[in-house]
């Protein structure tokens, strides 16, 4: 088997490689983390840029390869992240693009390419997290729109969005798995309330939002009603499976700053901490070719596997563990706030419950990839 890339592949990454050194010093400052205002208009401003330069589309129409070609050098080039187009480009817009209606895909996912659509994701309640399908919030049908009551937790976004990837129960009889339904809900519509949330990390991208008989049209139904489960485990093998490939090249260029960090600060003779650096390294490169397959299967099959949940599982614990050796190397140094990898040790201690739990993904990855009998 080839493994080389083709010559077009090649092509395509000096070519990206030379737009990113010409437009890269082009961008305005970074806004505060704190201005989530400022910090929508820079990344949907970078997310333009990206679309007019012919770029969007490899989150969703590129093949494997020159996907995570996109991802090593935009990365490489310290590039913006998508930001707050995390919940649209990378698991609303390919569940609507693998779920949609035709109607559907032309009227989100083109807004979302061009960086003119901030979508939040209102999945998780305050007792309903870890058991996603207990969820409570209720929509009943009244002709064509839907009528929601009820409250999600730590929904992504949620203050400077434009939408909302909602999932809400329209069958409170059904086995709780059965009568859940994924709507697109409009974040202006009346009956709204979002109150941002402080995370340990002192940001507040996450926020509660309460829904006060909400009208939603019909229409903006992704899939059939009482269908909303079988599409949500699309949109969370998405979450899982892709969406954390950019965070795996960020963490492959920490490790390499971490271990120059070590060299100068005199703790490279430590041979307990070498072999941690080259245990990263390889469970880095082990996550990058699982990416690899994780990309593939979903260019083939139109959505990843259970292989996201392999990943998942492995990456949220790989990520605590190199920011706490980034803590074990710069000593006292980690407990200022202003130090690099001192904010990012405190946001890896969310990994292992974002996006499934890891005691969630150890059920998934038992029953469905090992073939091991439910639990009762």
């Amino acid at each position: 088997m080839d493994l080389a890339h083709t010559p077009e592949e090649d092509e395509f990454r000096a070519r990206l490689r030379e737009w990113l050194t010409k437009t890269l010093p082009l961008l305005p400052p970074k806004p505060s983390p704190d201005d989530w205002p400022a910090r929508r208009a820079y990344d949907l401003g970078w997310q333009r840029r990206l679309y007019d330069a012919g770029y969007a589309h490899v989150h969703w129409d590129a093949s494997p390869t020159v996907r995570l070609i996109f991802l090593e050098e935009t990365e490489r080039a310290a590039a913006p992240y998508v930001g707050a187009g995390f919940v649209g480009l990378l698991h609303a817009g390919p569940t609507i693009a693998a779920e949609g209606t035709a109607a559907q895909r032309e009227r989100w996912l083109e807004p979302i390419l061009r960086g003119e659509e901030v979508w939040c994701q209102g999945f998780s309640e305050p007792d309903a997290g870890s058991d996603l399908a207990s969820l409570r919030t209720r929509a009943r049908r009244d002709g064509d729109v839907y009528r929601v009551t009820g409250s999600k937790i730590w929904t992504s976004h949620a203050e400077v969005a434009d939408w909302c990837e909602l999932l809400v129960r329209t069958d409170p009889d059904a086995p709780k798995h059965r009568g859940i339904t994924w709507l697109a809900l409009p974040m202006d519509a009346p009956g709204i309330t979002v109150r941002p949330l402080r995370t340990l990390a002192g940001s507040a991208e996450f926020a509660e939002v309460f829904l006060d008989d909400v009208e939603v049209p019909v229409a903006n139904r992704v899939g059939d009603e009482n269908d909303g489960w079988r599409v949500t485990m699309v949109t969370l093998s998405f979450e899982r499976g892709t969406a954390f490939a950019g965070e795996v090249v960020a963490c492959r260029r920490v490790l390499a700053e971490l271990a120059r960090e070590a060299l100068a600060a005199g703790r490279w003779d430590d041979p307990a901490l070498r072999r941690r650096l080259g245990r990263l390294d390889a469970e880095f490169r082990a996550l990058w070719r699982l990416i690899q397959w994780n990309v593939s299967e979903a260019t083939a099959n139109g959505v990843p596997g259970a292989g996201g949940s392999v990943f998942k599982l492995r990456y949220s614990h790989a990520r605590q563990e190199l920011y706490d050796t980034a803590a074990e190397v710069l000593g006292d140094a980690a407990l200022d706030l202003d130090r690099p990898w001192v904010l990012d040790r405190l946001s890896s201690l969310s990994y292992t419950i974002a996006a499934g739990t890891s005691q969630i993904q150890r059920t998934i990855v038992a029953e469905r990839v090992l073939g091991l009998p439910k639990g009762r």
